[in-house]
């Protein structure tokens, strides 16, 4: 049986899992936090060493767990872009800039003035989250770290060198990220150059792999590390969602895939390239050949539930259930209130990320359960934003499929399937990023020919979360309050996030 090992690094912590091709079931799942630091309002970072700590933490244990299987092959994905400077021998020369960090929005801006045709396949502008508008803040801001290091790079390729001692990219990656040419198959230096970064083409990863495609067999002292009792072949990943379209089969035009976790994202294929204004993309070649994917989604939506239990009411996994418990009683549309989800910005469809949270219609009769309801529904209009200008764009959506943190918050889940008017599928796995890390390894390691025959293979039974059509109605007049608060409040939130940003 072809036991497959899948690495998700998500923004709070790594989990692990591995997965049996034969049952198509998780055999085992292991967890390790590491930590985040905010320097800044705006700023977040994170240390690259202590990934491949709490790597090898989670690995040594699930292998405990498992009795040592061996593993025919690997593969990661991780947030994106989660930017590292470092030496080539992956010496950090800072600590890495989480993806949600919204310190480059200058310089996101300013790539919206470029003319270059490359621009086209990100929508015309680059975002604040991204590896280029990031490298371009630390040419600007940190011109020291940036002439020293000799590579700079996302999460994903730092772990892949230290698994194997190879500096590569990911197609997806550099596509969707790093304004790669995946027509032409080149860096783009003319446009690094217009960006003020000048030879950065020679500071990343040199050859790019397309996801699921072989890169090196996992060095002695990383097999140790993980405690593994083989060397597997890692093959190469993406972006954590992106990589669970795999697990989800939603790789064909008209199929969506909604994770929802930290961050909510949206993905979907389309078979030729359109302008799909307000989303990321259409990025030729970004999952599979010949097809042209499409990013959209919420910065901040988890993360919003989550400052409000944990943060601001400080509250433990007990007072939390009992919080939702609360919420859960309260009417749709009953708080009063019109909660804004923007806490780190927004992707989609303004893809501006000085946008900030609010809370409007407060009076002293509000509690805490009226806060948190109004959050949930706030995090759930923000995704029937997102549907609402894919059907403006009359781009189809048929089928819908949803994984992440929506399954560990049932509350959060119906409010998005209300919200939006749709059925959900909701697989059986919860982790799609772990079973589509494993399908891209079987294909690495050919025991399947591709991505899409990988993606049959690794099907889950799902349940089907259907909508409420009454509260949709609700739902319909509360996003009309929704929109019209973001465009009162976008003004005075772009001055007050710019101001904080500058210190």
């Amino acid at each position: 049986m072809a036991k497959l090992l899948g690495l998700d690094f998500g923004t709070g912590g790594i989990r692990v899992g591995v997965f049996d091709l034969e049952t198509r079931r998780m055999l085992g799942e292991r967890e390790e936090q590491y930590r985040t630091v905010y320097p800044r309002p705006g700023w977040a970072e994170q240390s690259p060493l202590d990934w491949w700590e709490a790597l090898g933490r989670a690995c040594r244990a699930l292998m405990r767990d498992l009795g040592s299987p061996g593993i025919s092959g690997i593969c990661a994905a991780t947030t994106a872009s989660t930017v590292v400077a470092c030496k080539r021998d992956g010496a950090p020369l800072r600590p890495a800039v989480l993806w949600m960090d919204c310190r480059a929005a200058d310089e996101a801006e300013r790539s919206s003035r470029s003319k270059n045709p490359v621009m086209d396949y990100v929508g015309g502008a680059n975002a604040s989250e991204w590896l280029i508008s990031k490298a371009m803040w630390l040419a600007g801001h940190e011109p020291a770290v940036y002439a020293g290091a000799d590579i700079i790079c996302e999460c994903l390729d730092y772990i892949n060198f230290m698994l194997t001692g190879r500096w590569v990219g990911s197609r997806m990656n550099a596509t969707c990220k790093w304004n790669y040419d995946s027509v032409q198959r080149r860096f783009p230096a003319e446009l690094y150059a217009e960006f003020g970064v000048v030879g950065l083409e020679a500071k990343l990863p040199p050859d790019i792999f397309a996801v699921g495609a072989p890169v090196e067999i996992v060095s002695a002292a990383a097999a140790e590390h993980l405690g593994l009792a083989n060397r597997p072949i890692l093959s190469q990943g993406g972006v954590d969602a992106h990589i669970g379209m795999v697990a989800a089969g939603t790789m064909k035009p008209g199929e969506m895939l909604m994770i929802g976790g930290t961050s909510i994202v949206q993905l979907f294929q389309l078979d030729s390239q359109r302008p799909m204004d307000g989303f990321w993309g259409p990025y030729p070649h970004a999952l599979v050949d010949d097809h042209w994917l499409v990013e959209a989604g919420q910065v901040s939506a988890g993360s919003v539930l989550t400052w409000f239990e944990k943060n601001l009411f400080e509250l433990d996994a007990a007072g939390s259930a009992a919080l939702r418990e609360k919420a859960a009683a309260i009417p749709v549309g009953g708080t009063g209130l019109v909660t804004l989800d923007y806490f780190m910005g927004n992707r989609t469809p303004y893809r501006e990320p000085l946008l900030r949270g609010a809370v409007i219609g407060l009076s002293l009769g509000h509690d805490r359960a009226s806060l948190y309801r109004s959050a949930i529904e706030s995090v759930a209009l923000a995704s029937a934003n997102v549907l609402k200008r894919v059907a403006e764009l009359e781009v189809p959506v048929e089928r819908i499929v949803s994984s992440g943190g929506y399954a560990k918050n049932r509350l959060w889940l119906q409010a998005t399937v209300d919200a939006i008017g749709m059925p959900v599928e909701l697989p059986r796995e919860a982790n799609l990023t772990i079973i589509g890390a494993a399908a891209a390894a079987a294909t690495g390691v050919g025991l399947v020919p591709d991505l899409f025959a990988a993606a049959e293979a690794v099907q889950q039974e799902a349940t089907v979360i259907a909508p409420d059509l009454a509260a949709h109605e609700i739902y319909k007049q509360l996003l009309g309050e929704y929109l019209e608060a973001t465009e009162l409040l976008m003004p005075q939130s772009r001055r007050l996030a710019a101001s904080q940003l500058r210190g």
